[in-house]
């Protein structure tokens, strides 16, 4: 049969110098590098190899025995002694004795256990090399000295010196501080109740204030995702959308001065975007020179309540994000259109393909496989705008008594419950909430425009 037959992959990568095959077929110097790191390296004769192992097993160790193993303990409780003032005899005042920082514990025990993982895999990494010191010496083969495996890692491993530096970057500043906040949500770290200092676990109770439609919080959040879901959509699609038209008008045959005409609309770009959307806002407010003008003109009688109304408002933004973010879809389409093969508008004219038909067969198709990958982005992007929002409305016109505004993203409301109103826990909750949003979006727009290369024929 076919299934018998076929044979089980087998990794490029793959290799005998296994964690598996060194505690299964590893002799006894190997075996005993479990407790002793680094054993079976010096026992054949990668004495400074060995050290290092050994060096960092007697360095994690003395961490634990002095503080890691406590962060660990504390970690269930999150600790729960007061700060408390206490009368010195001596000195004869009052002196205050500091208590638990719960924030400080959660942070040390995210330290010590992403410590405990770096070291659990230099241990395997220690059982890796042992083994392979071993097989190469059973075998008569040359094992590296120490010296070489420092050259190796400027030549043949230059991939992993390279990427160490970005490597740790990526770890510190951004895989800590995600560990760091996604425990946090399951806690009411929040100036509600006075837990800013010590607080406690609660589970999913902050989830439940958030996703429920009961409470004020869900109905917020609810209101503000679909928001932020509107917003990206229309933001997106007009942006990638009226950028194509500019692109394919001003690269026709018959327009004349191309480079002129992209120039016009490239000036944007040259001026940094807070500057614009701060000159934008100034411009839209009540007392503005857009109100003021039509005034003066006689157009209105009123002036136009561009950031507080509602619908005026998030109109508003999605125009002006349009302004800003055109000149970029339209040069990202423009470098695409420009190495579009001459030949397939050549074959279809002779066929007898009608412009429409070129558009949808040839050049959007065309367009949608080079550029999906960037539309996707753009999408996440723009769910995560920021600057637009905040710097145009802040979020504005806010019912009274809500937390978020009418035009707030979740990532500005976000970044008011942390900053304004330190509900920690809940700011927590609408981070990762953001993230499982974006990851479905994302994946979702990925297969569609994965589906639409495949019925167009493009590979």
């Amino acid at each position: 049969m076919i299934g018998a037959n076929k044979k089980k992959k087998v990794s490029d990568f793959a290799t005998p110098y296994t964690v598996g095959n060194a505690l299964t077929k590893g002799g006894a110097t190997v075996k005993l590098s479990v407790l002793i790191m680094g054993l079976a390296n010096m026992a054949h004769k990668q004495i400074i190899k060995g050290l290092i192992f050994l060096a960092i097993e007697i360095a994690y160790i003395a961490y634990m025995v002095s503080s890691g193993a406590y962060y660990i303990s504390m970690l269930p409780s999150l600790g729960w002694r007061k700060q408390e003032e206490v009368f010195n005899e001596q000195k004869q005042i009052y002196e205050y004795v500091a208590g638990d920082q719960s924030v400080l514990l959660l942070l040390y025990g995210v330290i010590t256990i992403a410590i405990t993982v770096l070291f659990i895999y230099m241990w395997c990494e220690n059982l890796k090399s042992g083994y392979k010191a071993e097989c190469l010496s059973k075998a008569g083969k040359e094992i590296n000295s120490f010296g070489k495996d420092v050259k190796d890692l400027f030549d043949k491993n230059l991939h992993k010196t390279l990427m160490f530096l970005p490597l740790m970057g990526i770890f510190v500043f951004t895989v800590l501080p995600l560990l760091f906040m996604i425990p946090m949500a399951f806690t009411n770290y929040s100036v509600k109740g006075d837990h800013l200092v010590l607080f406690d676990w609660t589970g999913f109770a902050a989830f439940g204030q958030v996703l429920g439609l009961g409470g004020k919080l869900g109905k917020i959040f609810w209101r503000v995702l679909g928001w932020t879901l509107c917003w990206a959509v229309f933001a997106t699609f007009l942006c990638n959308f009226l950028g194509l038209i500019l692109a394919i008008v001003i690269n026709r045959k018959e327009t004349h001065c191309k480079a002129f005409w992209r120039t016009c609309f490239v000036v944007s770009i040259a001026v940094p975007q807070f500057v614009s959307l701060l000159v934008m806002r100034q411009m839209l407010q009540p007392q503005g020179v857009v109100n003021n003008l039509l005034l003066e003109w006689g157009w209105i009688d009123n002036p136009l309540p561009f950031w507080t109304n509602t619908m005026w408002a998030r109109v508003s933004v999605i125009l002006i994000n349009c302004w800003v973010g055109i000149p970029y879809a339209m040069l990202q389409v423009t470098g695409v259109l420009q190495n579009v093969p001459a030949e397939l508008y050549e074959a279809a004219k002779i066929d007898g393909a009608n412009a429409a038909q070129i558009f949808f067969k040839i050049t959007l198709p065309y367009i949608m496989f080079i550029m999906g990958p960037y539309i996707i982005t753009q999408f996440t992007g723009n769910i995560n705008n920021f600057n637009v929002i905040y710097l145009l409305s802040a979020g504005k016109p806010t019912p009274v008594g809500d937390s978020a505004g009418k035009t707030d993203l979740l990532v500005t409301w976000l970044y008011k419950l942390t900053i304004d109103n330190q509900e920690y826990n809940i700011g927590a909750v609408i981070g990762i909430l953001t993230f499982v949003v974006l990851s479905i979006v994302a994946l979702v727009t990925y297969r569609n425009t994965k589906s639409y290369k495949d019925e167009e024929g493009f590979m």
